[in-house]
């Protein structure tokens, strides 16, 4: 069972969500983010990103930051920037991107259920990472981001979504700056509130697609709630966190790419031999090229790209870590012959979303780096099963898009 519950959302007036929309905290630095929010006192990024409000600061995982946001949470309250919902409501999210959409429902997940595994993972999180929102959403009183989940499609839902959204006129409708569309349907009858919990009440697992920083540090902010009060029902809202619920059928996973500092001491006639020997390697002259299937490599260097074909040797069908592009390559390539044993923590890899093109490649080539591999996208088949496993994937392997919009909806414990 996947338990969903609607709350009380903290969200923008109609006149202000154009405003207070934000990408999320985690796709930018501090001086990104203050470049974002510079003239826009309503941006969502003075409250998931309040230390631009604090230049005198240098430390943004200070208390004093964590201590702004709620600052800042009660100002947009008191100006009415930011509005308190009256009743628990699910909510219909709409976003669109370059002719697709994907649509879903905003409400709460369970705590409980993160812990034993109904709601699968598919990475590992750093300490660092999940303090920080810790600390964040604790000082806040409130999840101020949601978790992006995935289900597998269920067509009485969906039948049941557009049946809502075709009758009834969205609270919110605009594009932001980058081209994204973002709507939202407060579902306000309570029949359908419950025909969609007892739905989702039949689904068997819900997946995180991204946030799982967000997502661990909720749940301990949830325990640390249910330390606190010993008493505890299990009603509470700290035993639920906020998450938009996407069918999978919906989602679109990026190309998550590769760029290394240096050959690790190879000349570029000795690494391509060693390439050569778990790839077939075929030049294709300057312009960029993309791979168009699983196992398929693009690799840019000094100017020349090539094109990658894994070697059947190297391709393991039955385990679905390693047969996964991005294990193919970190295995046969990045760490046998350019050194990168630990791509979380060596410094010669970078990596770049592909919703940045391959042009950003050729970029970072001139620039700062040596050669760059582009990978074909993980499907969503392939991050279900792995999850289904209980598996982890490779770090950055997947790269979704668009992105959650921030500021919309928040929910207090």
């Amino acid at each position: 069972m996947a338990i969903v519950r609607p709350f009380r959302a903290v969200r923008p007036a109609k006149d202000y969500a154009d405003k207070v929309i934000s990408l999320p905290y985690d796709v930018m630095n501090r001086e990104e983010a203050a470049k974002m929010a510079e003239g826009n006192p309503y941006s969502f990024l003075h409250i998931c990103r309040s230390e631009i409000d604090l230049p005198h600061v240098e430390n943004p995982y200070s208390e004093t930051v964590y201590e702004k946001a709620r600052i800042n949470i009660d100002d947009f309250l008191i100006n009415e920037i930011l509005f308190r919902e009256e009743e628990p409501l699910l909510y219909i999210y709409k976003q669109e991107m370059d002719g697709r959409s994907q649509v879903g429902i905003v409400g709460c997940v369970s705590i409980d259920e993160y812990l034993n595994n109904t709601i699968k993972k598919h990475e590992f999180t750093r300490v660092e990472k999940e303090l920080d929102r810790i600390n964040h959403f604790d000082r806040c009183n409130t999840n101020t981001e949601p978790v992006f989940l995935t289900y597998r499609d269920d067509k009485r839902l969906r039948m049941l979504i557009e049946g809502w959204m075709n009758g009834h006129m969205p609270e919110y409708e605009f594009k932001t700056e980058d081209g994204i569309g973002h709507a939202l349907w407060p579902i306000t009858d309570q029949n359908v509130i419950g025909t969609l919990t007892a739905l989702f009440d039949e689904i068997d697992s819900l997946y995180i697609a991204d946030g799982h920083h967000r997502s661990a540090s909720a749940v301990k902010v949830g325990q640390k709630r249910r330390e606190a009060h010993p008493g505890y029902t299990g009603e509470e809202e700290f035993n639920y966190f906020m998450a938009v619920i996407f069918p999978d059928v919906d989602l679109r996973i990026f190309d998550y790419n590769r760029v290394v500092k240096d050959l690790n001491g190879l000349s570029r006639e000795e690494f391509l031999q060693k390439v050569a020997e778990k790839f077939l390697v075929e030049p294709v002259g300057n312009s960029p090229y993309r791979p168009k299937e699983k196992h398929h490599f693009g690799m840019y260097l000094k100017d020349q790209w090539y094109k990658l074909t894994a070697k059947a040797e190297i391709v393991c069908d039955e385990d679905v870590i390693k047969c996964l592009d991005v294990s193919i390559l970190q295995d046969n390539l990045l760490q046998p012959i350019l050194g990168i044993n630990d791509p979380r923590t060596d410094k010669r890899i970078d990596f770049v979303g592909g919703i940045r093109g391959l042009g950003e490649l050729e970029g970072r080539v001139a620039q700062d780096m040596n050669v760059a591999f582009a990978l074909y996208p993980v499907s969503i088949s392939d991050l279900l099963a792995v999850s289904d496993k209980d598996m982890v994937m490779p770090p950055k392997s997947t790269w979704f898009e668009p992105k959650l919009g921030s500021g919309l909806f928040m929910h207090e414990l």
